[in-house]
């Protein structure tokens, strides 16, 4: 952890991605996806690679105890800036620790969680193994992890968009690509990270997608306003439905996975 990768990055994440149109359907969608599985507040919630806290902080408000570990020192400053943003109540149920996601269970020093996320987090990671591995090590028995990553089976749409013919073409058997920040990103499939998650104990439950429209849109060029309250809500009511169905859901260029551990 000596060296903070994403101190360039995190006003651009934090105050940029997340304040546009696709942060806040990222941030609602998931939400409600999480609500239908978690059990009810104030069963504690580790997110490991939590960020800024987009996701776990809402969850907060909801009356869950919330444990963010990143080990991004100006990600965490962030986090305490904004954590001073909720409503008191929700800002005693947050604690903000620095770790590094691959070793969690040492950096929560053994604690399990009723439910554990990692959200935008593998697809940093050479390969997903070591980091489900710990998610899995710090869910309770009962609880559920919850794990959000890029879509492989989708991986060719956002050039395709973008008339990046030679680069589409190359996406179909690709698993790697720069992504929208500017950093190397890798993709999973859903039925790879359900397979190690059954490998210790963790039975998926359901996936979901998480953008596709607004993705298309500002691929194709569109711009959407993240002032028009109501074209926001519109738009997050059609990606929330889109999410849990098929064939919409399969061309997401991000999943949402959740599991429970038996």
């Amino acid at each position: 952890m000596a060296d903070d990768t994403w101190a360039g990055l995190v006003d651009r994440f934090a105050d940029g991605a997340y304040a546009s149109v696709k942060g806040h359907v990222r941030t609602y969608v998931m939400h409600q996806q999480l609500l239908e599985h978690l059990p009810p507040p104030p069963g504690p919630v580790l997110d490991v690679g939590g960020g800024a806290g987009h996701q776990s902080f809402p969850l907060a408000e909801a009356g869950y105890d919330v444990t963010l570990l990143d080990s991004s020192p100006a990600m965490l400053d962030k986090a305490r800036e904004r954590l001073a943003r909720l409503s008191p109540a929700a800002q005693g149920r947050v604690t903000l620790r620095r770790g590094d996601g691959e070793h969690a269970a040492d950096a929560v020093e053994g604690t399990q969680f009723a439910a554990v996320l990692c959200h935008g987090v593998l697809g940093y990671l050479d390969e997903p193994g070591p980091m489900v591995e710990q998610l899995c090590r710090c869910v309770a028995p009962g609880g559920v992890v919850s794990i959000m990553t890029g879509n492989a089976h989708a991986a060719a749409v956002r050039p395709a968009l973008e008339r990046r013919w030679d680069d589409a073409l190359a996406s179909f058997d690709a698993r790697t690509e720069i992504g929208v920040l500017g950093v190397p990103g890798r993709a999973d499939t859903v039925e790879e990270l359900s397979e190690l998650l059954r490998g210790h104990d963790v039975e998926p439950l359901a996936w979901y997608g998480v953008w596709l429209f607004v993705d298309w849109l500002e691929f194709s060029g569109v711009a959407l306003d993240p002032g028009d309250e109501d074209q926001v809500k519109a738009t997050a009511a059609v990606e929330l439905e889109a999410s849990r169905r098929d064939p919409y859901r399969q061309l997401s260029r991000v999943f949402h996975l959740l599991g429970r551990r038996r």
